[in-house]
């Protein structure tokens, strides 16, 4: 059996797609821990979380030489606490 190349190319991308999709899916969007960059994130919500969401946000930040500055604070399951990433005032870029 001879495949034509854009039937070829359509397997090929289709079997990615399967075969990868479960294997990326822990990739797309919020995981377990802090998910987030040099401008914020985002903190699970938790009840353990609750005392120290505001360490953990400085030590994110801490990672690029900023500031953290929390902006939300939801308290349910499934929800978020967000922040962002300040530059501290005496910085000069």
């Amino acid at each position: 059996m001879r495949l034509s190349a854009p039937l070829l190319s359509l397997l090929v991308i289709a079997t990615a797609a399967g075969a990868g999709g479960p294997a990326m899916a822990g990739l797309l969007g919020p995981g377990p821990g802090i998910t987030g960059n040099d401008t914020g994130g985002i903190i699970p919500y938790d009840p353990a979380v609750n005392r120290i969401y505001r360490r953990l946000a400085a030590d994110h930040c801490a990672r690029w030489g900023r500031l953290a500055h929390i902006t939300s604070v939801h308290r349910r399951y499934g929800e978020y606490i967000a922040f962002v990433c300040i530059d501290k005032p005496w910085v000069i870029h």
